[in-house]
């Protein structure tokens, strides 16, 4: 059963999001909307503090909370560091604390083994068959179904695609897309990420970063095709698009017909109280395609991604790519299946994010 502090939260969004509280305007303070709505002033805050999380209201000292999200307006390049695109103090410590944060947030080797052993005695030959070319159909249920109850997204099984590592569905994507189009890419990113496209032989443009996503300059003059963003965390710089980056890369997609790559890496540990909203649960229009990996919320040893393909684009992946062999073996993708079936993986998950929380006193 959803929280009540979350009810409060996502009926305060649409009212912002419609425009029944404009940009400026000041929220009823906490204690008001405790009373109207019939609960704790705690749960008013808890709700509140979302909002402020993700970019839609900020907190003024001693006069309470106002709006900041604004549809028509992204924010004006003036908010933007033009001298270095991004804060190199950031940029160090997201890269610091690599290694901590990997240790930290590994899942335990020995509930892992124990599902391994599990698995190993419950589908016996089945281990030995073939994976289908998108997947198990067991794990990619299972993912869906973990989407659609943790994630707020509408994922069906069918529309996702398992692969061996996140660059692994790059080159896909290429193949699906095609390589006579214009790949956006962030500018500073994972170096990868262009080495692959480059790899794949597709024209990438380097998009520089401002404090809160691509540069609103940048996007009004790129003439990409594809925009490969990672709004949760761009590495190296740290930067986190912000509900109002988020809503302009969808508006550009939107205008310019093109679609949006959202690595959606390392999100799931947020230590905000609820899920970060990603692209794809925001967009109506079929633009967005989701990719994710377990490489960082189970281990760097399990090389496992996947991606999540609107019905709009399904009969072109199907097309161009779906004669592919799924390179997974079928036991890892089994375990993983039932880490997430069993509630391992969510346990983990809400293990991690308390832990973040506890460090940043939140």
């Amino acid at each position: 059963m959803k929280s009540r502090y979350l009810d409060i939260y996502e009926k305060t969004k649409e009212n912002i999001c419609t425009g029944v509280y404009p940009v400026g305007e000041k929220l009823p303070s906490k204690r008001v909307l405790a009373e109207r709505e019939g609960v704790s002033v705690i749960t008013i805050t808890h709700a509140y503090e979302l909002l402020a999380e993700e970019g839609y209201i900020i907190s003024k000292e001693k006069s309470g909370y106002f709006v900041s999200y604004n549809e028509a307006n992204s924010f004006s390049d003036s908010t933007i560091n033009k001298s270095s695109g991004y804060s190199s103090r950031k940029d160090l410590s997201a890269i610091s604390h690599i290694a901590d944060n990997n240790q930290q947030n590994t899942f335990s080797f020995s509930i892992y083994a124990k599902t391994a052993r599990r698995v190993l005695s419950d589908y016996q030959q089945e281990i030995m068959c073939k994976s289908p070319g998108y997947g198990s159909e067991m794990l990619r249920a299972a993912i869906s179904d973990y989407l659609i109850r943790y994630r707020d997204m509408y994922a069906k099984a069918d529309n996702i695609i398992i692969g061996s590592g996140a660059e692994y569905l790059y080159g896909l994507i290429v193949q699906a897309l095609g390589r006579d189009i214009i790949y956006g890419i962030e500018s500073p990113s994972y170096h990868k990420i262009a080495q692959v496209y480059e790899a794949g032989g597709v024209r990438l443009e380097m998009l520089k970063l401002g404090i809160d996503g691509i540069d609103s300059s940048e996007l009004r003059k790129t003439t990409a095709n594809v925009l490969h963003i990672t709004p949760y965390r761009s590495f190296p710089s740290g930067v986190t698009a912000t509900i109002n980056k988020k809503r302009e890369y969808l508006r550009w997609s939107r205008e310019n017909g093109a679609i949006i790559i959202e690595d959606d890496f390392e999100s799931e540990f947020t230590p905000s109280r609820k899920p970060e909203e990603t692209l794809y649960s925001m967009d109506d229009e079929g633009r967005v395609i989701y990719v994710n990996t377990f490489t960082c919320t189970i281990g760097p040893s399990i090389r496992i991604a996947y991606m999540v393909i609107p019905d709009a684009m399904m009969a072109r992946f199907d097309e161009k790519i779906g004669f592919y062999s799924c390179p997974v073996p079928m036991l890892d993708q089994l375990i993983l299946g039932e880490l997430i079936e069993n509630g391992d993986f969510v346990r983990h998950i809400n293990r991690v994010r308390r832990n973040n929380r506890k460090k940043k006193g939140m």
